[in-house]
């Protein structure tokens, strides 16, 4: 497995990661929990070093999971989870006060069964905390032996650059793949500025990209897709043409539609590390042959110009989501 590094202090970990959520939450029924632990560790054997998960995924559960799974394990990987929900509150409530971050990795740190976490990120912008008091706050944890790296999910210009400068950003957290492209417009320039790593979440549009989901898909009731604009019914029928683009270019490459996405997205730079997520053995497998997938610039170029005459059709979270992200 290649390797990337992730900022500027020397987090090393494997050109793809494994997105843990998907496991515990988010899209039906959790995954029976022997099966995501042998999951897991098959991504180890694989050459996988990097595994995402969060405090709120559950809640716990994922944490507890992921904790499990690899604490026999411990010395070959790096463990990245979130804070910034009470998940004592119903809602997912906002919280990134000072002394809720200290609660909270101690919550983390126990259900993971390790003693300091690789790459801590506050998962969503508080707006009533600012940004200093939380980077301030993570560079303690820092320095005492808890947290490795700060990370930031979904955060904007701004938010980044404050945070920056209080401690060092090793790495943001925010979805990008071929039907979510708004991070290149300034987001990839400031984290390329700052050199700060980029970690792609949902680099597969959430399972649309792999060419598995269409119009007629229904999904399981606790499913977050059937919340999600972009994948209404109308939505879906209208993106398939992305899909269809996708697909024609895979089958010319040899690839799959999956392996085209996450190969595009490694094609775009050396300190992105996308960490798409999944419950099979051989979607892991498929996922992982991208990392041996080269796009050549003609193809890359292709690839764009096709995107280029689609609109995508859909908001990617309801509103009360999307006045989370960017801020």
């Amino acid at each position: 497995m290649q390797q990337r590094q992730l900022g500027q202090n020397g987090l090393t970990v494997s050109a793809l990661g494994l997105g843990c959520m998907g496991l515990s939450f988010g899209y039906g029924p959790a995954t029976d929990k022997a099966q995501a632990i042998n999951l897991i560790r098959a991504a180890v054997d694989r050459g996988v070093t990097f595994f995402d998960t969060a405090e709120i995924y559950g809640p716990y559960t994922n944490e507890e999971v992921v904790g499990e799974a690899l604490a026999p394990l411990r010395d070959k990987v790096v463990i990245a989870t979130k804070f910034g929900f009470d998940c004592a509150q119903p809602g997912q409530v906002l919280n990134s006060r000072p002394e809720h971050i200290r609660a909270a990795i101690e919550g983390s740190l126990k259900r993971l069964k390790t003693d300091v976490i690789d790459l801590y990120y506050q998962h969503r912008v508080d707006p009533d905390v600012p940004v200093e008091d939380v980077a301030g706050t993570i560079a303690d944890l820092i320095a005492e032996g808890k947290v490795k790296h700060f990370g930031l999910s979904e955060a904007g210009v701004e938010t980044i650059r404050r945070a920056h400068a209080v401690c060092p950003v090793t790495a943001l957290q925010s979805e990008y793949s071929l039907w979510w492209r708004e991070p290149e417009q300034a987001i990839l320039p400031l984290l390329e500025e700052l050199n700060i790593g980029f970690v792609p979440f949902s680099p597969l549009g959430k399972g649309f990209l792999t060419g598995a989901i269409n119009a007629q898909t229904t999904f399981d009731s606790s499913d977050f897709r059937n919340v999600v604009p972009r994948f209404s019914e109308a939505s879906r029928q209208a993106n398939q043409q992305l899909v269809d683009v996708v697909q024609r270019l895979a089958a010319e490459q040899g690839v799959t539609a999956a392996q085209i996405a996450l190969g595009w997205l490694l094609a775009k730079a050396p300190w992105i590390v996308p960490i798409p997520g999944t419950t099979k053995l051989h979607r892991l497998e498929e996922n992982l042959g991208s990392v041996n997938v080269t796009l050549s610039p003609e193809a890359l170029a292709r690839i764009n110009q096709a995107l280029a005459s689609i609109d995508v059709v859909g908001e990617r979270y309801p509103q009360h989501l999307q006045a989370r992200v960017g801020k």
